[in-house]
């Protein structure tokens, strides 16, 4: 796996107000989470067999993780992390008990056997408890115990932002994922457990079945899920790019009419994304969409759908202009993480803007591939009433620290930004296409994804990266008209920001690069001079002239 470490400089201004997340005070809890301890980094993780037997009625769990590793470097301590009031009951490798140390969350086993560098290894972590009920799934996630209007249970598993280590054993760290991963869950009849990958085995055990879900290509943590109800399936193939894709959709009973009808969606999803983006990244796994108690989160290979089989966000236009009713929300929005996210994953959760701005930004491809780019604009325009520059969309490193809220709204206008500095429409989509073969199941920083565009767009854009994401500075486009003259700066920026602009003096395209430290100059105006400013690029306008 990639790893890269990024120093970075946040630039202070003092008309930056920074909130108080920005001066959380980070805990050793934190630091163990979210950093690269000794512990994780000399073994990379290769492959989990992750058994689980849920028990409905008692809102309980018990099962074992196998994990395979290879030896990077030889050590005798390793962290795996699960958080209570989930237990480890036993550590087991070569048929040894281990013993370990606990200190929260985080677990360290005392390995005995020699751990040759290269060598493959197995160690198994068995595991029971009542996992941590969500609050609020899947924002404030764990399990979702529920029952459906037949009072039969659908339960399901989310936990984005909390880890994967709220209810099973792992290394809970985005940098390093498993090559491939067997799920097994066992669940009473009738109900039916649907899980990331593809269907290996349906195991009829009298009073219960065990699910048997095999992952084939690499998986973050938190895209691990469950999903268990009382489920129909239907099925359908997409001709794609790589070839036929197998789409299965998993949905309640009840519900099946209306699933098929509203996910007719997942079609035009996958013809918009596979253009703009490339192949979907999961073919040998299917692509799956599952309803779910919840309103639907990106789980990979297994998307979970509780939008009401309504367009918009449960019937509302997040940019308040209409075109936010054209699509589905969750299928647009969830399914756009298969590329981003999934395929392409962050290594540390404060470069999270990476997953949700590129995946804000697909439902506005969506809307530019199957309408046009003035829905499209106008969509993305329609978002920024949301942005509250609170802090910035980078977090901070090492301690499972997240950005702004803002990585949605702001960070898809900072891209569509960038599309319109690009100004070549062609080159901008094998810029998106390239980041998906280039990342290909790939952990990454936001160092290598500004490298990557900054090198396809031929100059730098650093200042842009530093202005949108490092800071909450809106960059203004300061003016005055004098004497047929055109004067032009940029204010409220970082140093040396000069961002190209596109604007227009009586209809007629004009490119301008202002700079921030002093006033350049555009002569001879023609009469009567109506200057308009791109809406496109995200920022503000001052005409001293008025």
């Amino acid at each position: 796996m990639n790893i890269k470490n990024i120093l970075l400089t946040i630039l202070i201004y003092s008309t930056i107000y920074f909130t108080t997340s920005a001066q959380k005070v980070f805990t050793k809890a934190d630091s163990l989470k979210g950093g690269l301890t000794e512990e994780r980094l000399w073994w990379d993780l290769n492959y989990y067999h992750l058994s689980t037997k849920v028990h409905p009625d008692q809102k309980k769990i018990k099962g074992s993780n196998l994990i395979r590793y290879r030896v990077l470097k030889s050590h005798d301590v390793m962290q795996i992390d699960l958080q209570a009031p989930m237990q480890i009951d036993s550590v087991v490798q070569n048929g040894k008990k281990l013993a370990y140390q606990s200190t929260g969350a985080a677990h360290f086993i005392e390995l005995h056997d020699p751990q040759p560098k290269d060598s493959y290894q197995d160690l198994v972590v068995y595991f029971s408890g009542k996992p941590r009920k969500a609050k609020n799934a899947p924002w404030d996630g764990g399990f979702s115990w529920k029952k459906d209007k037949n009072n039969q249970h659908f339960i399901a598993t989310s936990n984005q932002g909390i880890g994967a280590s709220i209810w099973w054993p792992c290394k809970e760290h985005p940098y390093d994922e498993p090559d491939s991963m067997l799920i097994s869950v066992n669940v009473p009849k009738p109900l039916i457990d649907v899980s990331n990958g593809r269907l290996r085995e349906v195991e009829d055990l009298g009073n219960s079945r065990t699910y048997h879900w095999f992952v084939n290509n690499p998986i973050n943590n938190y895209g691990v899920n469950l999903n268990i109800g009382d489920y129909v399936n239907f099925e359908e193939e997409y001709n794609g790019e790589k070839g036929v894709l197998d789409c299965s959709y998993w949905v309640l009973s009840y519900n099946l009419a209306k699933a098929k009808k509203q996910f007719k969606e997942v079609p035009r999803m996958l013809e918009a994304f596979e253009y703009w983006f490339g192949p979907y990244p999961f073919y040998e796994d299917s692509y799956k969409l599952v309803e779910a108690p919840y309103l639907g989160m990106e789980h990979q290979s297994s998307v979970t759908y509780g939008n009401e089989f309504k367009n918009g966000y449960r019937g509302r236009d997040l940019s308040q202009t209409g075109w936010g009713l054209k699509f589905d929300f969750i299928i647009i929005h969830e399914s756009g993480h298969e590329w981003f996210a999934n395929n392409i994953t962050h290594n540390d959760v404060a470069d999270m803007w990476i997953h949700e701005g590129f995946t804000h930004y697909s439902e506005n491809l969506f809307l530019d591939y199957h309408f046009d780019s003035l829905a499209a604009n106008a969509y993305v325009q329609g978002v920024r009433s949301s942005i509250s520059n609170d802090r910035p969309i980078i977090g901070q490193y090492g301690v499972s620290h997240e950005g702004s809220g803002d990585m949605y709204y702001k960070g898809a206008n900072m891209l569509h930004t960038i599309r319109q500095l690009f100004d070549d429409d062609k080159k901008w989509r094998n810029t998106l296409r390239g980041l998906n073969e280039v990342f290909y199941h790939q952990t990454v920083s936001t160092q290598q994804i500004e490298d990557y565009i900054e090198k396809a767009y031929g100059d730098t854009l650093s200042f842009v990266f530093d202005q949108y994401l490092r800071t909450t500075l809106i960059p203004t486009f300061t003016y005055r008209i004098l004497d047929n003259k055109l004067l032009y700066k940029w204010e409220n920026t970082v140093e040396d920001f000069k961002m190209p602009l596109r604007i227009f003096i009586n209809g007629e395209e004009e490119w301008l690069v202002p700079n921030s430290k002093s006033y350049e100059t555009l002569e001879n105006l023609p009469e009567n001079t109506d200057i308009m400013v791109d809406p496109n690029f995200y920022i503000s306008t001052f005409n001293l002239t008025e």
